[in-house]
């Protein structure tokens, strides 16, 4: 079945029923351009969020990547970043695949549309043309014919009246013969218009006419195979990311298995442990027999106090007092340890106590370096009696690690520290 056989009638409903095709491909394109914005804009939030939640480079995140669950977030980012990038590769080819081609498209089926149509117009406006003639011919011959009717009346008529001369006989035959021949003529090109408006009916209806609607036919059928296909590449452009989009999920979940809670745990572990012993009893001091040697010697020395406790992984053997502090310690300290009542009024024992904290805190001499280290991480040596140091800085070793982890180190500013030992290449001098 055809449009131009049976819809031979129909012209406008073939105009308004292509017409309608068009604007359906034009509103399809604007949908389809529409969902790339989405797209886009959801691309763009991903890739706002990740660069927001990615750490900085040096920065303490960066630094706890050591940690397994820190380093799973890391990757759930890249993964984010790559997710991201499929999304923009779905908007990207939406918008090359079918916005763009069916509006190529749309383009040439409107020319295409406005062609069979001018054609349709212009074997009409011949088919009426060639009817207002035979219309014209047919109101000519129609007069004329009573024209020649009247004139044959009057003839007739003159003939047959008694007064009439000859003379006016022959004239009232003439003129009835004239116009009789008049309306022949009329007749036969009544006739001849007739016959020409029918052939070219016979072709505007049965060749032209169809011609046009058939060609509008497969106008509109290709129309509706390309759009079927555009909606196709609609699903087809997301399908074809799929696989990659599954990897970045797949790679997100296999992040989450990686996290091992008890690395993580041995890895501070290994960070931070000051190797020490756990603080002994704090010894009774027996201040109603007075103070001698022996208890300022115990108080100086142990039990130590909770202070000194939490500090003693991190200050290990450092000199406590410099030169500068020597003198204020020793105002504080006697006043700390002396009450009222208990000074005893020996000076000699006095003089004893601070002649001892005078020798104790005479000023040192730098111990000389035994050997060099390199770092082989970023250590912050943010707690007391550690020093900081960046991957590759070179240390002097002063003191050699005792089995507690540590290592004492020396910058070429006279800054000491200890420092993770596992942090560093050590060579010692021989």
């Amino acid at each position: 079945m055809d449009w131009g056989t049976e819809l031979w009638d129909q012209c406008d409903i073939i105009d308004k029923h292509t017409q309608s095709g068009l604007d359906l491909v034009e509103k399809y394109v604007k949908f389809v351009k529409e969902r790339t914005e989405i797209e886009q804009n959801y691309a763009k939030q991903l890739r706002n969020l990740t660069k927001k939640y990615s750490p900085k480079r040096g920065s303490k995140e960066e630094q706890e990547c050591r940690f397994s669950n820190h380093q799973a977030f890391l990757d759930i980012l890249n993964e984010m970043n790559d997710y991201t990038g499929q999304r923009e590769l779905i908007a990207e080819n939406m918008m090359i695949n079918i916005c763009i081609e069916l509006t190529k498209y749309l383009q040439e089926l409107k020319q295409e549309r406005k062609m069979h149509l001018s054609e349709a117009k212009k074997a009409q406006q011949s088919l009426e043309s060639t009817y207002k003639q035979l219309d014209n011919s047919k109101k000519r011959f129609e007069r004329e014919w009573r024209e020649a009717e009247k004139a044959a009346q009057c003839a007739e008529k003159t003939d047959q009246d008694l007064n009439a001369t000859k003379a006016d006989v022959e004239k009232a035959k003439q003129q009835a013969h004239m116009r009789t021949h008049i309306a022949e003529e009329c007749k036969n090109d009544y006739a001849s218009q007739l016959q020409k408006y029918n052939k070219e009916q016979n072709q505007f209806y049965f060749t032209d006419m169809p011609l046009v609607f058939n060609r509008l036919q497969d106008m509109d059928e290709r129309r509706i195979k390309k759009l079927a296909h555009g909606y196709i590449l609609f699903a087809d452009t997301e399908r074809h990311v799929m696989p990659i989009i599954g990897k970045c999920l797949e790679g997100m979940t296999r992040t989450g298995t990686n996290v091992n809670e008890r690395n993580d745990s041995v890895v501070l572990i290994e960070q931070h442990k000051s190797g020490f012993e756990r603080p002994g009893d704090v010894e009774f001091e027996d201040y109603s027999q007075g103070i001698n040697r022996a208890s300022s010697d115990s108080s100086l020395g142990t039990p130590k106090g909770p202070l000194e406790l939490l500090g003693k992984n991190k200050n290990k053997t450092f000199r406590l007092f410099n030169k500068k502090s020597k003198v204020e310690f020793n105002t504080k300290f006697s006043c700390a340890l002396f009450s009222p009542g208990t000074i005893s009024d020996d000076t000699d024992s006095s003089q004893a106590i601070y002649t001892e904290f005078d020798d104790d805190f005479e000023e040192e001499e730098l111990a000389a370096p035994i050997g060099q280290c390199t770092a082989l991480y970023n250590f912050p040596g943010s707690s007391e009696g550690t020093i900081s140091m960046q991957e590759g800085e070179v240390l002097s070793v002063v003191e050699e690690d005792k089995g507690d982890g540590w290592t004492r180190v020396r910058r070429n500013n006279r800054d000491e520290g200890y420092i993770p030992t596992s942090y560093a290449t050590i060579t010692l001098n021989k």
